[in-house]
């Protein structure tokens, strides 16, 4: 089954009720998920670095101090996670964040985008020998062959995601080909984190392979930060969900066209029978101008025309009557 991500990421903007409670709402969305962002700011930000050009509101400092958990805070994100039975998740940007997670219980790690060529973290993670969900946004070919490599040295509990690092991401720079691509490359499973606005392109990804959807998930898109723009609400995530799975009963449910079983009675009522168009005497040669065609398609039907045409009448058979094969004669 595909899993689905809700990426709650730091759209929480510092409040623990608000993480709790969009938890909550993931999980009554469907979601198998959640995942957050663990960034410690004094270990991987400096004061003065840039905040994405989507995002203006402070200073990136400021806003990644403001926004942080205490470990006791992450534990409670956890737990609640494990009382809905959603998945805990969440990045870190950090060795000293990877510490804080493996001290919280953490069972599987999701290397975001910006981190792929950071080697040391990702050597550290893969050590662990926990499951890894790799994002692959801004990485070349050569640079996500080296997070790769090094990751599969250590384990291959390694999924990769299709990721393209712009906010909203327009249909032309999806790149569902990389994904499929990714996954001739590396002989792993791979999936999409979609920034898109819609569900489409999860749609699409799922039809193709996907075991991994990652959206991101908000109260309201008129939340304040660096992310909630750019993401689904919950009547729109709960949507997604139930598309991706109407598609896999579609993917898994094998359809056999020769067994008509399902469809017999439809068959009966829209096609057509072989049908008298005018009384036809016992024992009259039957020629195509006696016959028309007549639903219901109970009787001989309309494509064993040319074997009725030249047989004999048994019996009379009366006009509207629909023509049967005890009704002949050679």
């Amino acid at each position: 089954m595909v899993k689905i991500i809700a990426e709650i990421g730091s759209v929480h903007d510092g409040s623990l009720g608000n993480a709790l409670c969009l938890i909550d709402a993931a999980a009554a969305c469907g979601a198998d998920a959640v995942k957050f962002q663990t960034h410690i700011a004094e270990a991987e930000t400096l004061p003065d670095a840039p905040m994405p050009p989507y995002f203006k509101g402070e200073p990136r400092f400021q806003y990644f101090r403001r926004t942080g958990f205490s470990r006791e805070e992450w534990k409670s994100l956890k737990a609640k996670c494990d009382e809905n039975k959603v998945q805990f998740l969440s990045s870190p940007f950090c060795e000293d964040a990877v510490d804080l997670l493996e001290s919280i219980g953490m069972e599987i790690y999701k290397i975001p985008s910006g981190e792929v060529t950071n080697l040391p973290l990702l050597k550290k993670i893969a050590l662990l020998r926990k499951p890894i969900i790799l994002s692959s946004g801004m990485s070349s070919w050569d640079e996500l062959d080296q997070a790769v490599a090094l990751i599969t040295k250590h384990h291959r509990h390694l999924t990769i995601l299709q990721c393209t690092s712009e906010y909203p991401c327009p249909y032309e720079q999806v790149g569902l080909n990389v994904m499929l691509e990714m996954n001739n490359r590396y002989s792993l499973p791979v999936g999409l984190s979609d920034h898109t606005l819609t569900p489409y392109a999860s749609f699409a990804a799922v039809t193709l392979g996907a075991t991994i959807i990652e959206k991101h998930f908000t109260f309201s898109r008129k939340m304040y930060g660096s992310d909630a723009k750019h993401s689904m609400e919950p009547d729109e995530f709960e949507m997604m969900v139930r598309g991706i799975r109407a598609i896999e009963i579609m993917l898994s449910s094998r359809v056999d066209k020769n067994s008509l079983d399902n469809v017999a009675l439809m068959k009966e009522i829209f096609e057509k029978s072989i049908t008298a168009s005018i009384h036809i005497a016992t024992g009259a040669e039957i020629t195509r101008e006696m016959l028309c065609l007549k639903k219901p398609g109970t009787g001989l039907p309309a494509a064993r025309m040319a074997d009725v045409v030249g047989k004999k009448a048994r019996r009379d058979i009366l006009k509207d009557t629909i023509v049967r094969s005890d009704d002949l004669t050679a």
